[in-house]
């Protein structure tokens, strides 16, 4: 039993079946369909489905002999037209089943798919790869298969080939085996213990000292200054702003007025503040709907970490906000974990591909993305 997901081109797949996104009437489509005609054989093929197929209605599959591709088998998939995200989900849902069961009758052992009706044929990206992996994953709880999700296209392999290139750098230059993050030692998030520097600070002995920084905790500025700590009372960065641009001073006094928030209400609090609705954001994370909507109607629902962490891309958070976000699930980025260093890289970039991080912790053996129990 397994399922990677993998970026090729699906007519090179060297497995017993690939999945073809069909028309219902024998002709060939754009996108994956001519791509499957053309590598297999387009007269070939298309005859074989005029004589001995015909007409097959949406969300049905059907299988041919792969002619001159690696696969033994193409099965095709009636891909839906996407109409309404419910309509077309469900019919995307019967492409994958139909298509396992398909492959199981047929005694195949491995089977590659790409993403069904994403295309040409405008299902979201991200809820098709919902779709992917959860009936996969179903099926794969009872059955011994070999399953790939082909999610790049030749066009996209480059850009993903360079970012994966600066992923290796990053990680180079952030991973360890073992550290100790300190990250939320030094903040006012939660535990008063929020640093904010200034351009000179006055010591008890009347010496002005550069670069150092008042905090709201005294034994963090025992550990920040040169010296001892002053004796004034601590600086309210609301009012003094020290340090602060105007637009620094209002991001912090919206982050302390959520100090408090859950972990469902501070994510709907980002998400009203970016304008983004509840489907850009679960499939965005691919994320399953029904996760979604514990969420949502549990204020105090803990998410799993990688669900938070693939909330964190489907919100499009920067890191200040993914790391407050995850705190409040009880979580943190680990530079000793590698799921958060991939996720950081891309947070830190602002490349919200969920297909991407897919890929990556695939490659080195990760968990991919799955739904909560």
């Amino acid at each position: 039993m397994s399922l990677k997901i993998v970026r090729n081109d699906i007519t090179k797949m060297n497995t017993e079946a690939i999945v073809n996104t069909a028309n219902g009437h024998p002709t060939v489509g754009s996108g994956c369909d001519s791509a499957v005609y053309k590598a297999a054989g387009f007269d070939e093929l298309l005859n074989y489905r005029k004589e001995k197929i015909g007409v097959v209605k949406e969300g049905d599959v059907f299988i041919t002999p792969g002619f001159n591709l690696p696969a033994k088998y193409i099965i095709h998939a009636v891909s839906p037209h996407f109409t309404d995200e419910e309509t077309t989900e469900k019919l995307v849902r019967d492409c994958y089943k139909k298509s396992l069961e398909m492959a199981k009758e047929n005694n195949i052992k491995s089977i590659a798919f790409p993403l069904i009706s994403t295309g040409s044929f405008g299902f979201p990206k991200e809820a098709g790869l919902r779709a992917a992996l959860d009936e996969i994953n179903t099926f794969l709880l009872k059955e011994d298969m070999e399953v790939y999700i082909v999610v790049f296209d030749p066009e996209s392999t480059n850009l993903s080939a360079k970012i994966s290139a600066r992923l290796e750098e990053y990680i180079d230059e952030n991973y360890v085996e073992e550290k100790t993050d300190e990250e939320y030692s030094h903040r006012f998030l939660g535990n008063a213990a929020y640093s904010i520097r200034r351009k000179e600070h006055v010591h008890k002995s009347g010496r002005k000292s550069t670069e150092s920084a008042p905090c709201f905790n005294a034994d963090i500025l025992a550990d920040v200054c040169e010296e001892e700590p002053c004796e004034s009372k601590p600086i309210n960065p609301l009012v003094d702003g020290y340090g602060l641009t105007p637009e620094g001073i209002e991001a912090l006094r919206k982050r302390l007025e959520h100090l408090s928030d859950t972990f469902s209400e501070y994510l709907f609090f980002l998400m009203e503040e970016k304008g983004l609705k509840a489907p850009e954001v679960y499939n965005g994370a691919c994320v399953d709907k029904k996760t979604f909507s514990k969420i949502k109607n549990n204020k105090n629902h803990h998410p799993k970490k990688l669900t938070a962490l693939c909330l964190c891309i489907g919100a499009k958070l920067n890191m200040d906000q993914s790391k407050d976000l995850l705190q409040k699930a009880g979580f943190a980025f680990s530079n000793s974990d590698m799921t958060d260093i991939i996720f950081s890289f891309f947070i830190e970039n602002e490349i919200y591909d969920i297909f991407q991080i897919a890929v990556e912790l695939e490659e080195r053996g990760l968990q991919i993305l799955i739904p909560e129990d």
